[in-house]
């Protein structure tokens, strides 16, 4: 008589435990964004200009180096990076701003940003400006009016290759 009486405690203890699973499994629920936001996204990575400025080699200093190390003609006396400085202005009030130091030990690798910003759905009107060098000026700077739909988001990347920033917009549902 045991036998069947334990059967049925464990199987009442499994349904327990199944029923308080999927309860959890449904609530609270996950709001992504609110039905009136959409998303910005600022993601990217950029190794700035170099502190102090690199020269080249004279012929001279060329001739007394070893044969293998002839074919570096560039020398930099230092190999630490500037700080890259990024703001985004949406309809002409700052959205973000910040400093990123250079990656490594010696301040030579890039500086990295993924930024996640929820605003209000709208046309609205973005400027992005990045600094990657040592003075007071932006030496990049994009803006743009954009139709930001609710649910979408917007990637903002940065490509110096390219001229600068790229904005794509992207479906929620896509990733």
């Amino acid at each position: 008589m045991a036998k069947p009486l334990q059967y049925v405690g464990q199987g009442l203890f499994y349904a327990l435990f199944f029923g308080v699973i999927g309860y959890f499994s449904t609530w609270p629920t996950y709001t992504y964004l609110q039905p009136d936001d959409t998303l910005i996204k600022l993601s990217f990575a950029h190794a700035a200009q170099h502190k102090e400025p690199c020269r080249e080699r004279t012929p001279e200093e060329l001739a007394k180096l070893p044969p293998l190390q002839r074919k570096v003609t560039t020398v930099c006396p230092s190999r630490e990076r500037a700080d890259v400085v990024v703001e985004l202005e949406m309809d002409g009030k700052q959205l973000y701003h910040v400093v990123m130091p250079p990656n490594g030990f010696a301040r030579s690798g890039t500086s990295n940003i993924y930024r996640r910003i929820p605003v209000k759905a709208g046309v609205h009107t973005l400027k992005a400006r990045l600094k990657d060098h040592i003075g007071e000026e932006f030496n990049y700077e994009h803006e743009e009016t954009v139709n930001l739909a609710p649910g979408r988001i917007l990637v903002i990347d940065f490509k110096s290759a390219t001229g600068g920033f790229v904005f794509r917009n992207k479906n929620t549902t896509q990733g």
